[in-house]
């Protein structure tokens, strides 16, 4: 039988998981799937065929479904203490938790938990970012969520719905011993990213004193100041083909991540739509800080 990861970043979507894969992928005694995003337990077994704008380049196109070419995503992990990959569908996916729990039941699962208002906004911007996203108002955008589903549209696109954690984890701990999970918050991530990423290091049992390097913002949502600027640096191009044998990958990267984050702006967040999200989270948030025991009333204000 091939290997198989003994951790998964769980999610959730558009809360520095992103982030979290690169930190981790830098532990000499971490392996990471090469893979970020493959999606196995989420859709094992199907075809994906997503109807979204875009979802035929994206979650269509780099989803795993076969559990050998899945397997085969770990071969060069034998040295490896820790062995993972990051898939923030798993939290949201309701058939997710019984496949960990029947393929790898002794698993270590990780998640990171955003503001559900904030996280469905930079869902939202995320797509607006890439020009998948129709509207630019995001009133608009929530009132076709149910459209959406409807249609098959990827999980993304599900501003509303990927936000209520509370229930998505409910899941997993009906399934899984408590001590198998470790929940983060976003505000974590951002504020004490070392002291998160020992933690992780702790829980996943490998040396806790090795410092990643964390001066990138991965994954950041917006909309482009320049189309044509962000369409040159996320996508391939003759000229980029030309010079990457010339530039070391890390600096390659390090030059894109920077530049296309500075052509990002962060168009200021509707006030009546939010206080409307809050609402609709607010019975999901409260169980949800007992259920995990952290205070989250800045979440409702």
């Amino acid at each position: 039988m091939g290997r198989m990861p003994n951790f998964l970043i769980i999610g959730a979507a558009k809360a520095g998981t992103t982030a979290l894969y690169y930190y981790l992928k830098q532990h000499p005694q971490i392996f990471m799937s090469p893979v970020k995003e493959p999606n196995f337990f989420a859709l094992e077994g199907q075809k994906p065929n997503f109807r979204g704008p875009g979802d035929g380049e994206a979650i269509n196109r780099f989803s795993i479904t076969d559990i050998e070419a899945y397997q085969a995503l770990f071969e060069g992990a034998e040295n490896a203490l820790a062995v993972g990959e990051a898939s923030p569908l798993y939290l949201y996916s309701p058939d997710a938790p019984k496949r960990i729990r029947r393929h790898i039941p002794n698993a270590k699962l990780i998640a990171i938990l955003r503001n559900p208002v904030d996280r469905a906004y930079s869902a939202f911007l995320h797509l607006l970012r890439d020009g998948r996203e129709p509207h630019t108002d995001f009133r608009k955008a929530l009132l076709e969520e149910e459209r959406r589903i409807q249609e098959h549209w990827e999980h993304i696109w599900h501003y509303k719905a990927v936000g209520f954690y509370y229930i998505q984890l409910m899941r997993y701990y009906d399934l899984f011993d408590r001590d198998q999970i470790r929940i983060y918050l976003y505000e974590d991530l951002k504020e004490k990213p070392i002291e998160l990423s020992r933690d992780v290091f702790r829980f996943l049992g490998v040396n806790a004193d090795f410092k990643p390097d964390m001066s990138l913002r991965f994954n950041v949502s917006g909309v482009p100041r320049n189309k044509i600027i962000h369409a040159f640096l996320s996508k391939p191009h003759p000229i980029k083909s030309l010079f990457k044998p010339l530039i070391p990958v890390k600096l390659r990267q390090r030059l894109v991540v920077t530049l296309r984050n500075r052509n990002l702006a962060k168009p200021e967040f509707p006030i009546a739509v939010r206080r409307e999200l809050v609402e609709l989270y607010r019975e999901d948030i409260l169980k949800l800080q007992a259920l995990i025991k952290r205070d989250l009333s800045h979440w409702l204000r």
